[in-house]
């Protein structure tokens, strides 16, 4: 009995050793994945690019892990490619994680290795596309797979000086449900000004809660928990507002802010029946000449601009020498047409040129035509169209110029790009609209109709 016992003890011995030798003879083969690597995060649709934000996050790139079919580690990079091809890619950071940053100065350097500049005196171009692309590998470059190419549109916003001082987009936006409805659509902008580090947004806003957050992201977001006029990253510190045109100053030096009633607009018989026939027709900012602009349709009349939609602050031309003065006897005679009037604030001079005027048309705003005057967008800069404070109803719209359909534009694909086909109406639902055209765009005029 004793020899049977160790007989089977000895057998165990021998297939357990055995079966240690199967275990460390297993080898793990890693397959090249099936798909490439998905980024998790969101794109903006454009990128402000200054070289006062270089140090600050210009993107986050997030990606799901690589599946090599075996427990690996991976190692991944992002490049960048000027050419787009990636035949000249470059490596932007390298990590063995599931994101990598690249810097709103890192982002300008490729911009402009591809072309783009700033200068208004040359003729390269200031917007662009930047192109980007993970790619992982195990081991030294073993089995390498890679994401889809992801296109950048950047801008680098045309120096221009204005009021001594040169003015950019800063990197600060207002979003809330006060104005985009928490980022459904870009977020307002905010300028530099001649002072170092504050910085200014004109922005139109409906009853809700703001705050200011920066690059269109929730990275880094302020508002202001106890009241006092200080910005803190608290939770609890969204800003109540109610509707209004606002101006906005940010001091990014100790982090006060200023919210106050500003807004310039058109008022007269030439336009709005001195005020008896609904809201002066407002003036918006154009940061790269530091100027204040209106796109409108005029009347036979008189107008002169006032602040605040009332008489406490007004101003016309008592001499006709296209310099404003509040005389009380300086109204500006008007004669029917479209035109662009811009106010310099700085030295009180003004322009009233002819001009086309884009406006929104259709069974969502005013019967086609039928019920008054198209809701015009102002052109804030070079093909650049803009207007918020519309309000819209369920229905149908399309864009054209001069409140005449020789020209007009719908989006017959429904990809945010409008054209010129027949069967091309925006269908829209009621609500209050902030709205965009941008003709510089490569991809074609681009526009957005951002509901709050």
């Amino acid at each position: 009995m004793k020899n049977i016992k160790l007989l089977s003890l000895l057998l165990i011995a021998i297939v357990g050793f055995v079966a240690c030798d199967q275990e460390d003879d297993l080898v793990f083969t890693a397959q090249a994945p099936t798909e490439g690597i998905i980024f998790s995060n969101t794109f903006l649709e454009e990128y402000v690019l200054t070289a006062a934000a270089s140090t600050n996050l210009g993107e986050r790139f997030t990606w799901e892990d690589a599946n090599y079919g075996v427990p690996t580690n991976v190692t991944y990079e992002l490049e960048n490619s000027i050419l787009g091809d990636f035949t000249d890619a470059t490596t932007v950071g390298t990590n063995d994680g599931n994101e990598l940053a690249v810097t709103i100065g890192e982002m300008l350097a490729f911009a402009q290795a591809a072309g783009l500049d700033n200068d208004p005196n040359t003729e390269l171009p200031n917007t662009g596309t930047l192109y980007f692309r993970v790619k992982g590998f195990v081991g030294t470059e073993g089995l390498p797979t890679y994401s889809a190419i992801q296109e950048l549109t950047v801008t680098l916003p045309e120096e221009i000086e204005g009021g001594g001082s040169v003015f950019e987009v800063a990197t600060w936006g207002v979003v809330g449900s006060g104005y985009n409805n928490w980022g459904a659509f870009a977020d307002a902008k905010f300028y530099t000004t001649s002072t170092p580090g504050v910085i200014v947004s004109y922005v139109n806003l409906i009853d809700g809660e703001i705050k200011f957050r920066e690059n269109n992201d929730w990275t880094v977001s302020l508002g202001d928990a106890n009241n006092d006029g200080i910005l803190d990253t608290d939770d609890s510190n969204n800003i109540p507002v109610t509707a209004g045109d606002y101006k906005i100053t940010i001091d990014t030096n100790d982090n006060s802010y200023t919210i106050e009633a500003f807004s310039w607009g058109v008022v007269g018989s030439g336009y709005n029946d001195w005020g008896n026939a609904g809201p002066d027709a407002k003036f918006y900012y154009d940061y790269t000449t530091d100027t204040f602009k209106t796109s409108v349709q005029l009347l036979d009349g008189e107008i002169k601009f006032r602040m605040n939609n009332e008489w406490n602050v007004s101003l016309g031309d008592a001499n006709a020498d296209n310099v404003l003065d509040s005389d009380e006897n300086n109204n500006i005679a008007s004669t029917a047409g479209h035109y662009l009037i811009t106010i310099n604030l700085n030295d009180n001079a003004y322009t009233i040129e002819e001009s086309t005027v884009y406006g929104i048309v259709g069974s969502g705003y005013n019967d086609w035509g039928n019920a008054g005057a198209d809701a015009a967008l102002t052109e804030i800069q070079p093909g650049v169209w803009f207007a918020e404070n519309i309000n819209l109803i369920d229905g149908e719209v399309k864009f054209r110029e001069n409140n005449a359909w020789d020209v007009s534009y719908g989006d017959a694909g429904d990809d945010g790009v409008i054209d010129m086909d027949a069967d091309n109406n925006i269908a829209v639902t009621a609500g209050n609209y902030v709205a965009f055209i941008d003709f510089n765009d490569a991809s074609g005029p681009v526009y957005y109709l951002g509901s709050r």
